[in-house]
């Protein structure tokens, strides 16, 4: 298979597809990976970017709010774009826990 069919096959996938394929690719590109990680007892049980505390709903919830990208790699320095592309995509995947934890925590 061509990369040009290769793209041409990921332009006709779903949302959802295009997210589970965007996960596989990443886990494959190199053992450095940081996925996505949930920890009891650390930040209450939440899906966080692996190796740090920060959630995955805190980052949806800046997004939300109208924060880039790029003031979150700058409030965040362990981040990488990487570790955004991959919370954005645990978060579409699970969007309805993600959505639930922010209400959670604003009710606080």
């Amino acid at each position: 298979m061509t990369v040009k069919e290769i793209e041409n096959t990921l332009l006709s996938l779903s949302p959802s597809e295009k997210a589970e394929a965007i996960l596989i690719l990443a886990k494959s590109i190199n053992k450095q990976w940081r996925g996505i990680t949930k920890t009891a007892g650390v930040c209450g049980g939440d899906a966080c970017i692996e190796g740090t505390r920060i959630p995955i709903w805190v980052l949806v919830n800046a997004r939300n709010i109208g924060i880039t990208e790029s003031q979150l790699l700058d409030d965040y320095p362990s981040l990488t774009a990487s570790d955004l592309a991959n919370a954005w995509v645990y978060a579409h995947i699970h969007s309805e826990e993600i959505t639930t934890a922010i209400k959670e925590n604003e009710e606080v």
